[in-house]
């Protein structure tokens, strides 16, 4: 059994490494940080002309029809420099959901759009506490969905709605009349999230009625993977930061990291990294064969690969001391990014439930057996 990405594979892997690393520079991030735009649209547009924002999208789409261990790596590097464009929503989520439950109209219309950077989705599921669920009415939505990643600049939306006694998926345009966008504050504004509101918006069905929650379950367990090899990229970026600063900063006419303490927190945050990675190849896998075993592997990758980011960019910040908290550094990009992913889709206890339902399942069926 192979557990290495193929030479075509790293090939890719390499292509975009050289690709970001010139494109997208911590001064990208910055700009887009301190609120100069919402997204990177020069690095969108080149991630586009690269071919990568069609990497999963079938040839007869406009895409590359490549498949989703090429979205991985691609997602990996994504993470590493912590590119702030819209990847997640318009490639992990609304894609999908578009290639699972699309009608030939919505994807002729939609997916040649993404792939190439013309269009950005995104994908609009939860609601403000206490706040009552969007609803629809003769195909005309009401309500508001917060917080929507990408929301201010997303073109369109898949937007669950309550449906008589079940929910359902809508295709929304947010460029259409009767909706409002309201950007949120965030710990990352540079993938900043936003309020969007209906008033009696027009929507499209997507998928059956009331098959909502089943669809989204198996769209966040695609995407959980997609957003781990991110979480793995900068998890592994943060980990090469704090060992350089170890390795060039002297203390008492020695490397700090020759000090035991630091050699036990650089040697922790590898061993989460590398388990993190171990579990992401996991889903990689289940994801790119159609296995049964997606659910598991998952959550399973979702949960390291949170845990391993958030360890290791905060022990980034203990690595470079005083320096490492302050705004000019880099380090906070990173803890920012990792605080946010942890959220993204939703939380660890959420994943961990996730994970205990399919490892009982999994007991369970093989005690039938």
């Amino acid at each position: 059994m192979n557990f290495e990405f193929s030479a075509e594979q790293v090939q890719l892997r390499n292509e975009a490494r050289r690709f970001l690393a010139d494109k997208c520079p911590p001064a990208a991030v910055r700009a887009v940080l301190d609120g100069v735009t919402r997204h990177d649209a020069a690095l969108w547009q080149g991630l586009a002309n690269m071919g990568f924002l069609g990497i999963a999208i079938p040839e007869a789409f406009g895409g590359l029809g490549l498949g989703y261990l090429e979205l991985c790596v691609l997602a990996e590097e994504i993470g590493r420099v912590l590119a702030p464009v819209p990847l997640s929503s318009s490639a992990y989520l609304a894609t999908e959901f578009l290639l699972l439950a699309g009608s030939e109209a919505q994807k002729q219309r939609w997916l040649p759009q993404i792939a190439t950077g013309q269009a950005i989705g995104t994908f609009a599921f939860a609601q403000a506490a206490g706040a009552p669920p969007v609803t629809i009415d003769a195909n005309r939505l009401h309500g508001a969905k917060l917080p929507v990643a990408d929301g201010a600049t997303a073109d369109f939306a898949v937007v669950s709605a309550r449906e008589g006694h079940g929910d359902s998926l809508f295709l929304v345009e947010l460029t259409a009349d009767k909706v409002s966008r309201e950007p949120l504050a965030t710990i990352d504004p540079s993938r900043p999230h936003a309020r969007v509101a209906f008033d009696g918006t027009e929507a499209e069905p997507l998928g059956d009625p009331g098959a909502a929650l089943a669809l989204i379950e198996a769209i966040q367990d695609r995407a959980a993977v997609l957003f781990a090899f991110e979480q793995l990229g900068g998890a592994e970026r943060a980990l090469e930061m704090a060992r350089d600063q170890a390795l060039e900063r002297k203390a008492f006419g020695r490397a700090i990291g020759s000090f035991q303490a630091i050699k036990h927190m650089l040697a922790n945050m590898y061993v989460a990294v590398t388990l993190a990675r171990s579990n992401c190849y996991y889903g990689a896998w289940a994801l790119s064969s159609g296995s049964a075993e997606l659910p598991l592997a998952a959550a399973t990758a979702r949960i390291s690969a949170t845990q391993a980011y958030q360890q290791c960019a905060r022990d980034a910040i203990q690595v470079h001391g005083g320096m490492g908290f302050t705004w000019e550094h880099d380090c906070h990009l990173h803890y920012r990014r990792s605080n946010l992913l942890a959220l993204g889709l939703g939380g660890q206890a959420y994943w961990e439930d996730r994970l205990i339902d399919q490892l009982r399942a999994a007991t369970e069926g093989g005690a039938r057996q």
